[in-house]
């Protein structure tokens, strides 16, 4: 890994609040706003046309006859605007979206609630508005929000239904009581009819809405595995024709470098200049090798592997590798066996990435431990540096292709381990990566025993 992790705040100031910057959004924010930002358009156009319907029956006169109902009717419907407006305020903060999903189904149901009771109580045709709710509730936060508006609703209506009927509440004045005064049997089976068709509309929606947010997570993935198959197919290309116009020139420009350097005429310098064409003569030959490895994936043939042979090997071969003179590599496991069920070409391949990342992220005079730790049911295979460790805004990318936190290297060393250890993955093999005890990345790959 290459880039320091951000020092600890205890050394700065701490800043004013005012001045900080807002926390940034997540995809589930953005999507939340969205869908907000569009319920919040739908509830002003319904309230439009509610408002258009009832004025055109109060203007033609047939609600001349209820100014009491009439005008709780045009309060509320005010009062939705008036939220509206409040919600539309509230998103452009982007801040306490969740409250505001939660916050505005409550008041939804609030509102229905007072137009129930003044078309009708208990046998209004209103009740519908409920079901609605659910709808929206299931929209903006799933299943929970669908159940929580149902549950409200059914809550409020049953409250309204009984206070009407205890006398708790008191009918609109300019409507006949005879509408209102239901007996109980009348007054449970519309309750009943009604619990149950909000119940119907929530566990609907709730459903569908569970059904669409898998449908899209999965539809997210797909996309994601075909544009990887993509870059891995123009990959595969590339390094189809680099691989052999690289590494001939290549082979022919390290073989003539080592005959140079063995010649007794030349200076210490020289013999430095030669051993710096070396290296990275190697270097880049790991990297056509990587780029061919990335392109060109074979599935693995788990079998029974000693892997802490191999990693014995691999730090034999990292040992002698480039800055192998100035960053040392250790093992640290068991002298015998250590059994895995893995391919082993394609392990041996995973630890020599990790540990050439190892040495790559570490400075001059550290070391790089390569550790064995058979269990009862895994092996468990770790690479620990004393490098400057992953940083945070990195630690969800550093496996992705083509992405490097370092000036040099092509970010493709990671990706190998990754799809590497991703087709292991139904042998039960993980790949975990957390900060190492000195400071720096460990990569734990684990394996199951053999």
């Amino acid at each position: 890994m290459a880039s320091a992790v951000p020092a600890s705040d205890a050394a700065n100031p701490t800043p004013d609040p005012a001045a900080r910057p807002s926390r940034a959004l997540t995809p589930e924010d953005h999507t939340l706003a969205t869908r907000l930002a569009w319920i919040t358009g739908l509830r002003v156009a319904f309230l439009a046309l509610l408002l258009s319907a009832t004025a055109t029956l109060y203007l033609r006169g047939e609600l001349t006859r209820y100014p009491f109902s009439i005008r709780v009717v045009f309060l509320t419907i005010a009062t939705g605007f008036g939220l509206a407006g409040l919600y539309a305020a509230a998103l452009r903060t982007g801040r306490r979206l969740h409250t505001l999903a939660w916050t505005e189904i409550a008041l939804d149901q609030i509102t229905w609630t007072a137009i129930v009771y003044v078309s009708g109580g208990a046998t209004s045709g209103a009740t519908s508005f409920y079901g609605l709710t659910c709808l929206v509730g299931a929209i903006l936060v799933g299943l929970r929000g669908a159940i929580f508006s149902a549950g409200l609703g059914i809550t409020l209506y049953a409250l309204l239904c009984a206070g009407l009927h205890f006398g708790w509440v008191l009918p609109p004045p300019d409507q006949a009581n005879a509408a209102y005064g239901l007996d109980s049997e009348q007054i449970v089976y519309s309750l009943l009819l009604n619990t149950f068709g909000m119940t119907i509309v929530a566990m609907l929606s709730g459903y569908l809405a569970e059904r669409l947010r898998l449908t899209g997570g999965m539809l997210q993935v797909a996309t994601h595995r075909a544009d990887q198959a993509e870059r891995l197919a123009m990959l595969g290309r590339i390094a189809a024709g680099l691989a052999h116009e690289i590494r001939n020139p290549l082979g022919s420009i390290t073989g003539s470098v080592e005959m140079l350097r063995e010649s007794a005429s030349l200076s210490a310098e020289d013999r430095r200049l030669c051993d710096i064409v070396q290296r990275e003569a190697r270097r880049l030959n790991d990297l056509v090798g990587d780029m061919v490895d990335l392109s060109r994936p074979r599935a693995p043939r788990p079998e029974r592997t000693d892997v802490a042979a191999l990693a014995r090997e691999v730090v034999a071969l990292a040992s002698h590798a480039a800055r192998g003179s100035d960053v040392g590599v250790a093992y640290d496991g068991p002298p015998g066996e250590a059994l895995a069920w893995c391919d082993g070409p394609q392990m041996r391949q995973v630890l020599w990435n990790l540990v050439r990342n190892g040495i790559q992220a570490s400075s001059a005079g550290s070391a790089v431990s390569v550790q064995v730790r058979p269990s009862e049911r895994y092996v468990t295979l770790s690479v620990d540096d004393e490098g400057p460790g992953i940083p945070v805004e990195s630690a969800m990318r550093i496996f992705e292709d083509f992405f490097t936190t370092r000036t040099h290297g092509a970010g493709i060393g990671l990706a190998v381990v990754r799809r590497i250890m991703e087709d292991h993955a139904p042998t039960g093999a993980r790949l975990a990566v957390e900060r190492a005890a000195g400071g720096g990345a460990s990569f734990r790959v684990i394996l199951a025993r053999a």
